[in-house]
């Protein structure tokens, strides 16, 4: 056990509000179990502040798997793209010219647009001495938001199949979907270090980087120390399907100063639980306090930074 995972913590009744992300370099490493234990953790802890819960893998969310939310509130997400009237257009040129992504082009007696290259920017818009291109909005896909479990709010985003675009998507959820004053948010990042990945991180109080004893998993988990790092943001990791046999995690941990928060063993119940949707406090209650006692941990570390 890393040692200052063992640092004893102040017990409190209320805490004031910050937001962890719960992240992963690698897929199937338990992230989204890790995230919806330690929001029905601090639900049951704080029942009078109960968390936000962010699923921001919005390629492939399953937190409802979990959490079991009652979706109420929905809003679609896209981009503002050109539309040229072409009756107005003299095709002068001065849109394709303006958009450095070659997301507008004109040949001859025709202007272009190509959706899939656009950014929205809305500078052709801006720009056009006819006044002959307006906006529409392309969707991406959706934000939706209600209760979860335990009192728990909870909201997602969701990519339309076939869409290249993550960032976005989250963008809108993160500003859509706000705590109420004092309340903690948990972000449930997508796997990677990819650009999704640094949106969810972005703006974050604190990074949990879920990892498992195998080399892919310490070799994505130098990854995504390396984001955090160049985010600056506080980190501590959570291995899982801890076996006693690759002590070359802790090892990493301790040369980069990373503390290893908590341990989840490689056990066939916790298993068998996950693939039923079941969470890490509905095997095993007692890591109910475990969760509580690692935030209490992060609450300290934030405080004093």
């Amino acid at each position: 056990m890393n040692p200052s995972a063992r640092q004893p913590v102040r017990a409190t009744t209320s805490i004031n509000g910050m937001i962890i992300t719960v992240a992963s370099g690698k897929g199937g490493t338990g992230k989204t179990m890790v995230a919806a234990s330690l929001a029905l953790s601090l639900a049951a802890a704080y029942p009078q502040q109960p968390p936000l819960y962010l699923d921001c893998d919005v390629e492939a969310p399953n937190a409802h798997l979990f959490l079991h939310p009652t979706l109420a509130e929905q809003q679609e997400v896209g981009l503002l793209i050109p539309a040229v009237d072409e009756a107005k257009c003299t095709h002068c040129g001065k849109c394709a010219e303006i958009c450095q992504y070659h997301a507008i082009a004109v040949l001859g007696k025709k202007t272009l647009v190509f959706p899939q290259l656009c950014h929205g920017c809305g500078s052709c818009t801006a720009l056009c001495p006819e006044g002959a291109i307006t906006e529409v909005l392309d969707r991406m896909g959706i934000v939706e938001r209600g209760s979860a479990a335990a009192g728990i709010a909870f909201a997602r985003g969701v990519l339309d199949v076939g869409e290249p675009m993550a960032v976005p998507v989250i963008r809108q959820l993160k500003k859509w979907a706000l705590p109420r004053p004092g309340q903690v948010v948990i972000r449930d990042a997508p796997p990677g270090t990819s650009c999704p990945v640094v949106e969810t991180i972005r703006g974050s109080d604190y990074l949990l980087l879920v990892t498992e004893p195998t080399p892919f998993g310490l070799h994505d988990l130098r990854l995504a120390a390396q984001v955090a790092k160049e985010l600056n943001i506080p980190t501590g990791v959570i291995v899982n399907r801890e076996n006693g046999t690759y002590p070359e995690i802790d090892a990493f941990c301790e040369a980069d100063h990373l503390p290893i928060l908590l341990r989840i063993p490689f056990e066939r119940a916790i298993a068998e639980g996950v693939a039923r949707g079941k969470t890490l406090v509905d095997i095993h209650p007692e890591y109910g306090d475990r969760f509580r006692q690692m935030f209490l941990q992060i609450y300290e570390t934030i405080s004093h930074s």
